[in-house]
């Protein structure tokens, strides 16, 4: 542009955000509640604003306005004038730069002043103070962009739900330590469709990556100030915008060549997403963006007394998901990253706080509803983290059909049988037949249940069987941060040991609870690095660990006991794809007899001896097989499941109809291949072994 005019024109209200329509920008913000809305222009380097001019339009609660002869890579910013009326929810301050919700780059990142607050630092009237300094140095600015993209040549895998096996996974962390990437993409968004990564992901066989959040968000000042860094992510700063960091470039098609690159590959991408809330934290938090253009619309407040914030999420804040316009915001968001970068699903931080009503968790509230019947998003995969730390904040099980759920009571069963604890048959029985008793209701079915061992909160795999106690000192909180019960063993001695007998039980155990994931029906999800015994050093809370204790060890993976367990994990996920009773689309209940004398499912003891109520409920049992059986064209597929908790082998007796009996996988040999047996098979201590039996068709009638 050579000039900026006095005045914008009028512009439209729709669509929110900064639009650039060719010949201009249209520029559009909600706020309810200001009585006055500005534009602030900056030069390219974001630190001399240019201009402010009003918004001159409002229309039904958006300000809007039009900037003619303007294009992209302008830097722009808000201040909203209203009232500052904190005990009324209201926190207008106009000196304060407001970052546009709907901004799709930015340029800049914040630093951290006391002129970031609306309110005076260390008043004596605290927030119901007023602060008067600009804070436009301090903050990031949104900048237009033209984000077209030709999507033409890219083929989503639409891989079916029962079929899907995530891979939870970090941007920077994956690949920072990835020697065979070109140093200058390692941690980026480029890497992320390197033949490296693609090839990995391809051999172990999953068919969807998890990332941890992508949308921009803040480095907290406490943790700056402590020498840390917010890792992996969960405080957003711009819901419609990239972090940043992660690009190897300048250009954000980037982000986009690596999602068709993995589409191109069959595999699936998933975001993990934060719209619980913000970074703007509690009520004494800086003014950023949200609080600063409507507080009293975009957060929930305490009724009554509305310059407090809810805390449902403890974080500070909540986002009010009752309200028309922040649900947009949300929807809006999700839309543009499926549409704009082919996201193909979305994993909710905290997603109980999504559902929350007035009286608390609904799960029919709007924004389940606006997700489950919008056209672009009610087709892509949905899951849900199912708890919060607000009333009622626990609600595994409850969420609407066309949701799968994060099941932590499957880690903790899973956890809690192969470390030996008593009386977990009961419980192993259920999570191991896809958590019926939690989710089969209104048609939902089995993958609704993702089954997890690990997950990027919590113990790495390899560290729930060597370490009995969290060591987060690097964290600097004393070592009191992160989950005080892991359900965790370390067979022995804390930490890494050079006790050959320790380190084959620890093998073995890993190789047990990966044969329970890959063999329950359920949606698995596999931590990255967990395939090869990635450690974080007994850190069980690494949020803010931006190092080799989070980064993926891509040396250590090369290893012997690595590869062979990434063999491993790649036999038992190409096991689930060749056996449909392993990943069933329907519950088995065992009232489904497949031929004379074998049903849909039956659980055996070691003897081949049916468990009866007793048997269930004996503490002190630690083996039991599961048998599942299914008619198909060619005949019977059998599968029984094989499980010793004990500290001695057992032989177990192999209960069924005469036939081919084939070993398909031993977690006590890691490399022994697929064999005939007879009508009996021992398990080693702490083991799990997988069976087949196949009978043809004539046989089978």
């Amino acid at each position: 542009m050579n000039s900026l005019p006095d005045t914008l024109e009028a512009g439209s209200p729709y669509p929110l955000g900064a639009t650039f329509d060719g010949d201009g920008i249209n520029f559009a913000v909600f706020s309810a509640n200001a009585e006055k809305m500005e534009l602030s222009l900056f030069d390219p380097s974001g630190r001399r604003e240019l201009k402010r001019l009003a918004l001159p339009e409002w229309t039904d609660e958006v300000w809007h306005g039009y900037l003619p002869d303007a294009g992209p890579g302008l830097l722009y910013g808000y201040r909203a004038h209203g009232p500052y009326a904190p005990e009324r929810g209201h926190r207008f301050n106009p000196n304060k730069l407001l970052l546009d919700p709907y901004a799709r780059k930015l340029a800049g990142e914040i630093r951290w002043t006391d002129a970031l607050h609306g309110y005076r630092i260390g008043s004596a009237k605290e927030d119901l103070s007023f602060d008067r300094r600009d804070s436009a140095a301090a903050m990031p600015k949104a900048v237009v962009v033209d984000d077209h993209f030709d999507w033409s040549r890219d083929v989503r895998p639409h891989t079916p739900w029962c079929e899907t096996v995530i891979y939870e996974c970090h941007v920077k962390g994956l690949t920072k330590l990835m020697e065979l990437v070109p140093v200058r993409e390692r941690g980026t968004y480029a890497a992320l469709g390197h033949p490296a990564v693609i090839a990995h992901l391809k051999r172990i066989g999953v068919t969807a990556i998890e990332l941890l959040p992508i949308q921009a968000f803040t480095q907290d000042r406490f943790l700056k100030e402590k020498g840390l860094s917010n890792y992996w992510g969960y405080n957003t700063l711009g819901f419609f915008t990239p972090e940043p960091r992660y690009f190897a470039g300048s250009d954000q098609n980037e982000l986009r060549r690596a999602v068709r690159r993995l589409h191109s590959a069959g595999i699936e991408v998933i975001l993990d997403v934060v719209y619980n809330h913000s970074c703007e934290g509690s009520e004494r938090g800086p003014t950023l963006s949200w609080r600063g253009l409507d507080n009293a619309t975009y957060y929930r407040l305490v009724e009554g007394d509305e310059r407090y914030s809810i805390n449902d999420t403890g974080t500070g804040n909540t986002f009010d998901l009752t309200k028309a316009r922040v649900i947009q915001m949300v929807a809006d968001s999700l839309r543009y990253w499926a549409t704009s970068f082919g996201i193909d699903g979305f994993r909710f931080d905290l997603g109980l706080t999504l559902g929350r009503e007035r009286d608390g968790f609904d799960a029919g509230a709007a924004f389940f509803d606006v997700l489950r019947q919008d056209p672009v998003l009610g087709r892509l995969k949905l899951i849900a983290e199912p708890w919060d730390v607000g009333p009622g904040g626990y609600q595994l099980g409850n969420f609407a059909p066309g949701f799968a759920e994060w099941n932590d009571k499957y880690r903790d069963t899973v956890r809690k049988f192969w470390r030996g604890d008593p009386g977990q048959r009961p419980d192993l029985a259920a999570r191991l037949s896809g958590s019926g008793d939690l989710f089969d209701r209104r048609a939902r079915r089995p993958w609704a249940s993702v089954n997890i061992l690990s997950a990027h909160d919590g113990y790495t795999l390899a560290d729930t069987v060597m370490y009995e106690e969290r060591h987060n000192e690097a964290n600097g909180e004393n070592n009191a941060d992160g989950h005080s019960e892991n359900y965790s063993r370390n067979w022995g001695a804390e930490g890494p040991t050079d006790d050959a007998d320790i380190g084959a039980a620890r093998a073995r155990v890993m190789r047990s609870m990966l044969t329970t994931l890959l063999t329950s029906l359920g949606t698995p999800m596999l931590v990255a690095g967990d395939e090869f015994g990635r450690t974080q050093q007994g850190n069980n809370n690494a949020y803010c660990q931006d190092n080799e204790i989070s980064w993926l060890d891509w040396s250590a993976a090369d290893g012997e006991e690595s590869q062979s367990l990434i063999d491993f994990t790649a036999r038992l996920i190409a096991l689930r794809r060749r056996y449909e009773v392993l990943r069933s689309n329907t519950y088995f209940y065992g009232d489904q007899q497949q031929v004379d004398g074998v049903n849909d499912i039956e659980w055996f003891d070691e003897r081949g001896e049916t468990l009866m109520p007793d048997d269930w409920q004996n503490p002190d049992g630690r083996a039991m097989q599961m048998r599942r059986a299914r008619r198909t064209a060619g005949g019977l597929e059998m599968v029984s499941l094989l499980l010793n908790g004990s500290e001695d082998p057992i032989d177990f007796a192999l209960r069924g109809p005469a036939g081919t009996r084939t070993l398909l996988i031993d977690s006590a040999d890691a490399a022994m291949g697929e064999t005939e047996i007879g009508d009996s098979y021992v398990v080693a201590p702490q083991g799990a072994a997988l069976i087949a039996w196949q009978l043809d068709a004539e046989a089978a009638d």
